[in-house]
């Protein structure tokens, strides 16, 4: 009788590791039988063998089973070293598929709840002469309100992130150790809390009216952690050895970190600026008290109530009215697309940075 294994490639030995890259047509029909057999045998014990029920039971009991299933008949046929690299990889893609199911599951709902009202008035119309039961009206307010927020975040937060991440990893004065304690405590901070601040310090103490800017302060107070956090830790990835050769060379340290270690690391800290968008693009609580929503469109982010598109879904998502609730479900899929195309062009420009290094 002829071994499995000896119907694999010659020119891949039994004892070279195998990746999901170098999988042949016998690794995924090994898996794909040892996946039916192990359902099969859970099926004969819940149906037959035990009163046990539940969907959850089931799936966690074949899980175990097809693991174990899988595992000896790799160590059989492939060799306990391939079986045990077979496994991570195997329970690799599981918990990647498992995190990847319900972040599918919420697109494909947004998206299937919001397509209905996707169309030219919405993104051209405010709601500001849109009765309740009214079918038109649309989101140009919130989405220029969003994007006006954000583009004023980022340009406040981003340098001073930057600029903290260079002190702590580059600098490394004196007050490092209080600068990154406080920073740590910052990216705890409650989104309301920073909502609350804003409103107390910039609205009630110094007088101003609510406005996009208000929001936007609030905003950058989000961000400016995850954006120095992660800019810092990318910071550390560049090798020592290239400053120590900029600064043999007789370049100043700043010289050093603005033409040596920066362009270094573009592709990472754009991540950061990217990660810092991501924590701060869909928060409501802190835009309640900064720039309060507003019907109409305000294009000015310095003066008077501003809507976005968080407050917009917000706002609408708890009203009776189907029409409402369909102007929310969009709006919520107008701000998935929005954070999409945000990511797209910063992958784009962390890629273009990544070949101008090279």
């Amino acid at each position: 009788m002829r071994n499995f294994s000896q119907t694999r490639d010659e020119t891949l030995p039994t004892d070279v590791p195998r990746t999901l890259r170098n999988w042949r047509v016998d690794d995924f029909s090994l898996l794909i039988g040892t996946a039916l057999a192990a359902i099969s045998t859970t099926w004969i014990i819940y149906t037959a063998l035990t009163p046990a029920t539940g969907k959850t039971g089931f799936f966690l009991i074949s899980y175990i089973a097809f693991l174990f299933l899988y595992v000896m008949t790799c160590t059989l046929e492939l060799g306990k070293q391939n079986a045990f690299d077979n496994m991570w990889t195997v329970l690799t893609w599981s918990a990647a598929l498992l995190l990847l199911a319900p972040l599918t599951t919420i697109l494909l709902y947004v998206i299937i709840k919001g397509y209905a009202g996707l169309n030219v008035e919405f993104f051209t119309k405010d709601l500001s002469a849109t009765g309740t039961l009214d079918s038109g009206g649309g989101a140009s307010a919130a989405i220029v309100g969003t994007l006006q927020q954000v583009f004023i975040a980022v340009l406040i937060s981003v340098p001073l992130g930057l600029l903290t991440a260079i002190y702590l990893n580059e600098v490394k004065g004196r007050f490092r150790r209080p600068v990154r304690m406080f920073v740590d405590a910052m990216s705890g901070i409650p989104s309301i809390v920073a909502g609350l601040f804003i409103y107390a310090v910039w609205i009630i103490a110094l007088g101003n009216v609510f406005s996009g800017l208000a929001a936007a302060l609030a905003l950058s107070i989000l961000m400016l952690p995850t954006i120095t956090r992660t800019a810092e830790e990318v910071l550390r990835l560049v090798p020592d050895g290239m400053r120590e050769g900029a600064l043999a060379l007789g370049a100043t340290r700043w010289q050093t970190t603005y033409r040596v270690v920066m362009p270094t690391a573009a592709s990472g800290l754009i991540t950061a600026i990217v990660l810092g968008v991501a924590r701060a693009v869909g928060e409501t609580a802190p835009l309640i008290m900064t720039s309060f929503g507003s019907t109409a469109m305000n294009a000015n982010p310095l003066n008077g109530a501003q809507d976005s598109l968080p407050l917009f879904v917000y706002r609408l998502i708890a009203n009776p009215f189907a029409a409402q609730q369909q102007r929310a479900w969009t709006g919520a899929l107008v701000l998935v697309i929005v954070v999409l195309v945000l990511f797209t062009i910063a992958r784009i420009l962390g890629a273009r940075a990544s070949g101008k290094r090279r």
